[in-house]
């Protein structure tokens, strides 16, 4: 009846409402950031000059490659369009292997490392193993399929040959270009630099960090949201994206650091898929193998932060799906309705899992919610409650304006 649905309905807006005020308050324990929104100083010598860089597509052998080219402002510093992953090389036509991160929210992120509980935690890149900000802005300059130079003093002439090649030389001395490895050791510490400094990269400017001031309300649908991204028997999305304040009061940055193995179908847009043979196994055969003995951690790849989420083009490693809605569908469709995500095998059974090696299936996260039903059992949050986490899920958007 009509005075029932309501009834409801304020039942539960009272119920998100409590939840998130308590969220609002000082020591929710999740892992933070900021406490205010920084102001953006002026930036120091070094990054001002990493941002150059950052943006330079000379550096590459095409030309027509920069960091920023893939790292899009428009999209979070995500990838910039839908490709599952970007293309590279001299010519532009070689396809990447994984989706684009962003970048933003990673200054407070650590190397990799297995915490206190043994559980694997940062890391740069999708499988953690670059170790820092400075690492992981080198790695691109020599990747065959990214930006494709030959060699660190190839990369060096190009630098020499720059408009701010003078700039460079003032920071780091005039003979700074004779030596290429320490010039390019000085080029991605500037980049690094670059990245912790501007504030654009940090911004805390959303509209939940608007809500978690006081400053700004959240509406009813929005509320509703966050009440089932926390719950841990509905969404349960804030066991590995926290979104309560620090207990020291700063800002959540909506990650935990550590890596997860969600199952993830097979991605068919990646070229590299076209060989029935091969997987990305993530974090077990990342680049040095230092993971390689560690076969439950195959299939494992880094949780990332959802702030800006509703910017991105596509979503998790592999790009496999491009729009909120899909994923979240995914998250809480996967086990209740598989044959709606994966493919079928010859005898009409679901090939669930597909995109792994089936010694490594076990090692799929299937014990928290929402991964924990069966098919037929309803998955833990309808369809209204998708649209209603993906309203909170847009609060998280730097540049909010009231």
């Amino acid at each position: 009846m009509p005075g029932e649905t309501v009834t409801v309905f304020n039942i539960r807006s009272m119920a998100a409402l409590g939840a998130a005020l308590a969220l609002a308050g000082c020591g929710g324990g999740g892992t933070g950031g900021a406490a205010a929104t920084p102001e953006q100083t002026t930036l120091s010598a070094q990054a001002a000059l990493g941002e150059l860089i950052f943006k330079d597509v000379s550096l590459s052998a095409s030309g027509r490659q920069s960091c920023a080219t893939c790292h899009s402002a428009d999209t979070g510093d995500a990838g910039p369009n839908s490709l599952a992953a970007q293309f590279g090389g001299a010519l532009l036509d070689q396809p990447g292997r994984r989706s684009s991160p962003s970048i933003r929210y990673l200054a407070s992120n650590a190397a990799f490392h297995f915490d206190a509980e043994g559980t694997p935690t940062g890391g740069f890149f999708w499988d953690g193993r670059a170790v820092s900000l400075q690492d992981q802005a080198s790695r691109p300059f020599a990747a065959a399929n990214e930006m494709a130079n030959a060699n660190v003093a190839e990369v060096i002439d190009k630098l020499s040959r720059a408009t701010y090649a003078a700039q460079f030389k003032a920071l780091f001395g005039a003979d700074i270009f004779s030596r290429p490895d320490d010039a390019f050791n000085r080029m991605t510490l500037a980049i690094q630099q670059f990245e912790r400094e501007d504030v654009r990269l940090r911004a805390f400017s959303s509209k939940y960090d608007a809500f978690l001031r006081g400053s700004a309300g959240l509406s009813e649908q929005e509320l509703r949201g966050l009440a089932l991204f926390t719950s841990a028997d509905k969404g349960n999305c804030a066991a590995c994206h926290p979104s309560a304040k620090a207990s020291d009061g700063s800002h959540p940055l909506f990650t935990d650091f550590s890596y997860d193995n969600l199952g993830v179908p097979r991605n068919p847009e990646l070229a590299h898929n076209a060989d029935p043979t091969v997987f990305d196994l993530g974090l077990c055969a990342r680049e040095g193998g230092d993971m390689s003995a560690r076969a439950d951690l195959c299939g494992a790849f880094k949780v990332p932060s959802l702030r800006n989420v509703a910017l991105r083009r596509v979503f998790f490693h592999n790009g496999r799906f491009k729009t909120l809605k899909d994923t979240l569908t995914f998250y809480v469709q996967r086990d209740t309705n598989p044959e709606r995500w994966y493919p079928l095998n010859a005898d009409g059974s679901v090939h669930k899992f597909d995109d792994l090696p089936v010694q490594y299936v076990a090692n799929v996260n299937t014990s928290e919610a929402p991964y924990n039903r069966q098919p037929g059992d309803a998955p833990a949050l309808s369809d209204a409650e998708i649209d209603d986490v993906i309203a909170f899920l847009q609060t998280l958007t730097d540049g909010y304006r009231p």
